[in-house]
């Protein structure tokens, strides 16, 4: 978690099959702005999609879900519209298409969606 906050890597969103609530807690307490349990339930992690966002995801471009599996690397918007050719204003444009379709502007969020939907791998 100490390399995680000296890379400045400030958006990191945790996926795990299993997690005890004590293993949430220091996640969380390092810096993770977010968590997804697949095994366990805990209250430390909150809700991040509806039954209407994961019918939504489904409904991506081809060029929103390339788009998505950039962010999914941690990629910044002028890096992503580097590797696609983009301005990185139309990046935001895609994303801000991707947010309203999702229902949420957070990064983690949407792709944690995506994940879950079976639209990234």
């Amino acid at each position: 978690m100490q390399t995680l906050r000296r890379r400045g890597a400030h958006r990191v969103l945790v996926l795990a099959k299993q997690a005890a609530r004590r293993e949430m807690s220091v996640l969380l307490a390092s810096g993770i702005r977010g968590a997804v349990v697949g095994a366990t339930s805990s209250t430390l992690t909150r809700p991040t999609t509806a039954p209407a966002s994961l019918r939504a995801a489904a409904e991506l471009t081809a060029r929103e879900i390339g788009v998505l599996e950039l962010v999914a690397d941690g990629r910044s918007n002028k890096r992503i519209g580097e590797e696609l050719g983009l301005s990185a204003l139309t990046v935001k444009s895609h994303l801000a298409r991707i947010s309203r379709k999702l229902g949420t502007g957070d990064r983690a969020e949407l792709v944690a969606i995506s994940f879950r939907a079976g639209v990234l791998r």
